[in-house]
């Protein structure tokens, strides 16, 4: 704990009034980082601050800059090495009165966002001596130094700041908790419990709570794994139709004869087996909601009928000529790019621009990592119960993986690790290996795709066959091993992906011959 003696009676007072502020509520996390660095600059007089946190993915990140260019400072990256880094590894504070001389000072912030730092003062959040982060000071008032009085004052509010946010982490941990099990009690065991913290997710969810109170058709992307059917249910259940039926159909498991009579329903006689009568999904919906995912796969008759059904709301079943009534909400969904399709003829432009009156976009995992910790954790506590082994978290290195991962199969490969995970694992921690899935740190980022592509372009050009024939069917046979090995040579998945034909895929391996 820092020398209080040094204090002046004035700033022992602010401590308290500070003291008792900061640890009063801790239901916004990012009001309550704000405040801390409000109080450092009005414990010592700056011109901007910022807070620094020491993330379990071993990275360090803004959380909070305030000052003439905070928010552009924000979304910087921040090196290892840099001053902040130092402080983080060292676990000590520092008064630097010169920054430019100092060989850790870069200048990277500086550069893009074109503020000066003259001088500054950097000081470790500390907890039970982990550091936790780095509260910066910069610039004093009046170009005056940086002095021991300044540091003083600083470390006993960052070691105040320290314990208020674990105790508002631990609150906003158990508060996610409590919502996934008020969601599930809420919603019954017909719906999952919905678990998210990014900010790209409860943007969506806004907007879902906006259209869930019409009936507007909504069209619902992304990639395969992200949890579409998941928001369908909350479009559902956030809306006037949740004590109706949510009716879910794959449109992808069934061939276009069976899908027909699923969604329609058939009269008996209308085909071999059909022995009796039998409504279909959408009757079986009538007043609530229907989902039909993998929307792409319908063949070109059905979706004529389907469109019917959305402009008209009447349809008959196979092998009937009564015509059928139904009061039914549409939400569809698809991993497949439909405008493509559209342009080669596969899909109806009618449809698609009938389904695609709501387009609600899922962002894969890799662009929402605020959520990986609080997903890793639900299905850890689902998959300790459901192996009945204890498992109390991750370890370090376990944590970093999950962190540095590119994870191609989204929430269901995440889900499919942490189960296998328990099953291998031995309490109470998950460790990396447990996990079985390769990482890419997360820092080579962008620079490792580029240089993925400049492998492949290398590699299709190697040899003396330069044309760009042979370069092109060269890249096509290694990305086509590259996410064949990622859906471990599932050449449905691989597909998907890829937004062509299982049968496609089929017929490349053999033009390519890959084996």
């Amino acid at each position: 704990m820092s020398d209080l003696n040094s204090l002046s009676l004035e700033q022992l007072k602010t401590l308290i009034e500070i003291n008792g502020r900061i640890n009063s509520n801790y239901s916004d996390i990012n009001a309550l980082l704000v405040y801390i660095l409000e109080s450092a600059m009005r414990l010592v007089h700056c011109e901007s601050s910022s807070l620094l946190l020491n993330k379990d993915d071993g990275s360090l990140r803004f959380v909070v800059a305030l000052g003439p260019k905070g928010a552009e400072a924000k979304n910087i990256p921040v090196a290892k090495n840099s001053i902040a880094g130092w402080v983080v590894e060292k676990n000590k504070s520092l008064i630097l009165n010169n920054v430019a001389s100092d060989p850790r000072f870069s200048t990277t912030v500086q550069e893009k966002t074109g503020y000066v730092c003259s001088n500054m003062l950097a000081i470790p959040m500390r907890v039970k001596g982990k550091c936790l982060g780095v509260i910066e000071l910069l610039n004093k008032a009046d170009a005056l130094p940086f002095n021991d009085d300044d540091l003083a004052v600083l470390q006993s509010l960052a070691d105040q700041a320290a314990i208020a946010y674990i105790n508002a982490d631990s609150y906003r941990s158990a508060k996610d908790k409590i919502s996934v099990l008020r969601s599930t009690i809420e919603n019954g065991s017909d719906y999952h419990p919905f678990v998210a913290r990014s900010a790209a997710v409860l943007d969506l969810i806004r907007v879902i709570e906006e259209v869930a109170k019409t009936n507007t058709t909504i069209l619902i992307t992304g990639e395969s794994g992200v949890g579409k059917e998941l928001f369908a249910e909350q479009l559902h259940i956030r809306g006037f139709r949740k004590d109706k039926p949510f009716v879910r159909v794959n449109c992808a498991a069934l061939s276009p004869a069976l899908l027909e009579s699923e969604l329609f329903g058939h009269v008996k006689g209308a085909f071999t087996d059909a022995v009796t009568d039998r409504i279909g999904r959408f009757e079986a919906s009538d007043g609530g909601t229907i989902f039909l995912d993998e929307i792409g796969e319908l063949s070109l008759d059905l979706q004529a009928k389907l469109l019917r059904v959305l402009q008209e709301h009447k349809f008959e079943r196979v092998g009937s000529n009564e015509t059928v009534s139904v009061d039914v909400r549409v939400v569809a969904a698809t991993n497949r790019n439909l405008e493509r399709m559209v342009q080669d003829g596969l899909f109806r432009s009618d449809l698609y621009y009938r389904l695609n009156v709501v387009p609600l976009n899922i962002p894969p995992l890799r662009e929402r990592k605020d959520d990986i910790e609080p997903l890793a954790s639900f299905f850890l506590d689902r998959f300790s119960r459901e192996t009945k082994k204890n498992f109390t978290g991750f370890s370090n290195a376990a944590l970093q993986t999950i962190f540095s991962y590119y994870w191609p199969g989204n929430v269901r490969e995440l889900e499919n690790s942490i189960e296998r995970a328990c099953v291998l694992g031995k309490p109470p921690l998950i460790q990396a290996e447990d996990l079985r899935i390769n990482a890419v740190p997360s820092a080579a980022g962008h620079s490792s795709s580029e240089k993925e592509f400049d492998d492949f372009a290398s590699e299709a050009s190697d040899g003396n066959d330069k044309t760009l024939k042979t370069a092109i069917n060269r890249f096509k046979a290694a990305y086509l091993k590259k996410i064949l090995n990622e859906t471990s040579w599932n050449q449905t998945e691989a597909g998907k992906i890829l937004g062509i034909q299982r049968t496609y895929v089929s017929r490349l391996l053999n033009e390519l011959n890959i084996r």
